[in-house]
């Protein structure tokens, strides 16, 4: 056995096993959003909203963890990625789309449920975008 290339190949094991574990990560978090949301069940007057407040969320969702995925495993952190300013949009990003999700059913706006739905639908699709254009550009 060759000493020489034991750390060469360590180190390419922890970068495969950060890799799988990322992988499972993101599955597990998908996983319990969709639990959480059941998309298949849908409120029979609130049916378009509600369909589209679901599905937007879990695009929403999958985008932002395979960016932060790619972020901190392939161009070296979050840091790296989102510097200054952009770094803070990033938080905004992050929070208001699971804030709107969360607080759905809270009473004051059960009764203006499916203005709600419709807004924090185009909240999700401009985190999307907003995303996308920071990693990206």
């Amino acid at each position: 056995m060759n000493l020489k290339f034991l750390p060469a190949e360590m180190a390419n094991f922890k970068d495969i096993l950060n890799h799988i574990l990322g992988a499972i990560f993101i599955v597990i978090i998908f996983a319990l959003a969709y639990a959480y949301l059941k998309p298949h069940q849908l409120h029979k007057r609130r049916l378009v909203s509600t369909l589209l407040l679901k599905i937007s969320y879990l695009i929403y969702l999958l985008i932002l963890l395979v960016i932060v995925y790619l972020a901190s495993l392939v161009k070296g952190g979050l840091g790296e990625v989102f510097y200054g300013v952009e770094f803070f949009a990033f938080l905004i990003v992050l929070f208001s789309p699971n804030i709107g999700i969360l607080a759905r059913k809270l009473g004051p706006f059960s009764k203006k449920r499916e203005n709600y739905n419709y807004f924090f639908t185009i909240v999700n699709v401009l985190s999307v975008l907003a995303i996308l254009v920071m990693y990206f550009v």
